[in-house]
């Protein structure tokens, strides 16, 4: 399982343990019942309308057995998408790439700290192409843990949000004229979930050009076949970069490819990263 995935679940279990969900989930059986009565009256209203009784009906009795178990409900969905993102990093040895990549680059701080810091005082002082390298390795090893623990942040504080207003949007789904209220949730849920999964797929990829440790970029010499020549420390620096840039971009791309616009994305992204440029 991957890091924010397991602290999504932690946040879920919090929630559960104060009975929050109980209670959400009782007055969203009440806005239900209410619901499918009011599409019962419109169904009447409208001559009868006997197929459209029945379809509310339906969308009342399936609600009414999610409502029953809905935290499970609610995790055993999660837990599909998180399989099959697992399955994508696991089949390619990937495992929870970003995750990995922060310890390794920790690690190499460790065993290489001191000399870094040294190589860091001597490229201030020796030219301005000196001083901005330096830069970029201090803004890169900063740049990094924050967004990934934002990333990390904002995958649970959404889900947290779904899985807590789910059942009073979803209740609303038997009701004529709020039903959209009940597919736009659903559509969400749907873009939360690929989160994982382009998480995943950016982890396949970063195996495909090499770059899926801190070892690898080194032997490599360097950054996806770009940034030949550059220092270690400007090596990972810019690779750090790279993979902070892919993990902002991963609630905008899986949005738009539940929304079906991936194409657009696909140049935005391509505009956004960094001019491949010779390091000497």
């Amino acid at each position: 399982m991957f890091y924010f995935q397991a602290m999504f679940l932690q946040a879920l279990n919090s929630i559960d343990s104060f009975s929050i969900t109980s209670g959400i989930v009782g007055i969203a059986e009440t806005i239900l019942l209410l619901s499918f009565l009011y599409s019962a009256y419109q169904s009447f209203a409208m001559g009868g309308d006997v197929r459209a009784l029945a379809v509310s009906g339906a969308k009342y009795l399936a609600l009414g057995l999610v409502f029953a178990s809905y935290g499970t409900v609610f995790r055993d969905v999660n837990s599909a998408f998180n399989s099959v993102a697992m399955s994508i990093s696991n089949s390619v040895g990937a495992g929870d790439l970003f995750s990995n990549w922060m310890t390794q680059l920790g690690q190499y701080w460790s065993t290489n700290g001191n000399q870094s810091l040294w190589s860091l005082i001597g490229g201030f002082a020796a030219s301005l192409s000196g001083f901005l390298d330096a830069l970029l390795i201090i803004v890169a090893y900063l740049l990094f843990p924050i967004t990934y623990a934002l990333f990390a942040l904002f995958y649970s504080l959404y889900g947290s949000i779904l899985y807590v207003t789910g059942p009073f949007v979803l209740a609303l789904l038997p009701a004529y004229g709020m039903g959209q209220l009940a597919r736009t949730y659903l559509i969400n849920l749907l873009i939360f979930q690929a989160w994982g999964l382009v998480y995943a797929i950016i982890g396949a990829l970063t195996v495909a050009i090499n770059m899926n440790s801190v070892q690898a970029v080194l032997n490599s010499g360097g950054v996806g076949g770009f940034f030949q020549n550059a220092s270690a420390d400007l090596l990972l620096a810019l690779a750090s970069i790279l993979f902070s840039i892919a993990i902002a971009f991963i609630p905008y791309l899986a949005s738009r490819i539940v929304r079906g616009d991936i194409g657009t994305t696909a140049i935005m992204v391509v505009r956004s990263l960094p001019i491949p440029t010779k390091w000497g």
